[in-house]
């Protein structure tokens, strides 16, 4: 083993002695993707996406593979059993979906690419309000592939990474769920989190619905409208018209959605302002003004541009405020987990085998 290698998971533990053969991982688990950061220096992120061939034809297409994920599993998925496993951020207590979510972590765990040998060490970001049977089944979809494992919640992991632990309130926006947290020092309680349930897959749907009623004629999928809502999503005061070309009896056909799309982006907002004043409004009323100069946005949602002014001015109905996106929102939570692996004593960790 060359020395570059081994120093690739030779990590220091927090009383400064090297703990040689471990490799610890940060998993984001999201719906809509998963990022990955290790103490190996990979950090990868891919669709949370699975898909298994239907039939001997599609087999035969992909060379014999029993399952593809991510990007690949989502441009194939016509020929497959298609799962998106982490609808609204939790597993479903079904054994098709339950499979298909042990094979999209166990995927996930793989693309840090361990060594024989390595002790693994875990961090799961999972939503702030996760029950405790979606975390047994994210513990036992690892059990074989992890020796130690930790389940936080997501926006937990953005503060930790961030170094922002007192009186901060962070938001994760995913696609499946919106994550509140409110940071003070210590490691959160029930009280101190909030999950939405509507968040970036409800902007698609909303989306979705929206275009339908004015615009019949076109014909359009779910994942059309996701990839639309990407790339043109905005809630900033002035924009562009947002024209996008749909086929409608097969002709390609022009149609302007700014409309739509900015109504399907707001709807994401007012629960939001509800959560952050609940939050705001229950937490010692000596500190709440630094909880509200202090709202940091990470997730993919975290993105659409104009989002943090939009609820900057909400936050100024309540008192005032300022709202700030985290650096690097797709990867925050993987980082910050894999900081909380680092940093973790023994006794926070659940040991798998």
């Amino acid at each position: 083993m060359s020395e570059e290698d081994k120093k690739k998971t030779d990590t220091v533990s927090e009383d400064g002695n090297l703990r040689s053969g471990v490799l610890y991982i940060g998993v984001d688990l999201g719906t809509s993707r998963t990022a990955v950061s290790a103490s190996n220096g990979v950090r990868e992120s891919v669709l949370t996406a699975v898909g298994y061939p239907k039939d001997i034809v599609s087999r035969k297409l992909f060379a014999g593979r029993n399952v593809l994920f991510g990007e690949e599993a989502i441009n194939k998925r016509t020929s497959l059993n298609f799962h998106q496993p982490l609808a609204r951020g939790v597993i479903k207590d079904d054994d098709v979906e339950k499979k298909a979510a042990e094979d999209i972590i166990r995927h996930a765990l793989g693309v840090a690419r361990s060594r024989k040998g390595d002790l693994i060490y875990v961090v799961i970001g999972a939503p702030a309000q996760a029950s405790m049977d979606n975390k047994r089944l994210i513990i036992e979809s690892v059990r074989e592939l992890a020796d130690s494992i930790i389940i936080c919640s997501e926006p937990f992991a953005v503060a930790y990474g961030l170094d922002r632990l007192d009186e901060a309130l962070v938001i994760d926006i995913g696609a499946g769920t919106i994550d509140l947290c409110r940071m003070h020092g210590t490691m959160p309680d029930a009280e101190d989190q909030i999950t939405l349930d509507k968040a970036g897959d409800h902007i698609d749907w909303t989306l979705f619905e929206s275009i339908k009623a004015a615009h019949p004629e076109a014909q359009f999928t779910i994942q059309m409208i996701k990839e639309i809502k990407e790339h043109f999503s905005s809630l900033e005061d002035v924009i562009d018209p947002i024209k996008v070309t749909l086929p409608v009896n097969g002709r390609p056909t022009e149609f302007d959605i700014t409309k739509e799309m900015k109504e399907a982006c707001a709807t994401i907002v007012k629960p939001m302002v509800h959560a952050l004043n609940r939050l705001i409004a229950t937490f010692d009323p000596e500190f709440q003004a630094l909880l509200r100069n202090n709202v940091l946005l990470g997730g993919g949602g975290s993105l659409i541009p104009g989002l943090d002014r939009v609820l900057e001015r909400a936050i100024d109905e309540l008192g005032g405020g300022r709202v700030k996106k985290v650096a690097e929102p797709l990867y925050a939570g993987a980082n910050g987990a894999l900081k909380i692996a680092h940093d973790m004593p023994e006794e926070y960790w659940e040991r798998l085998s």
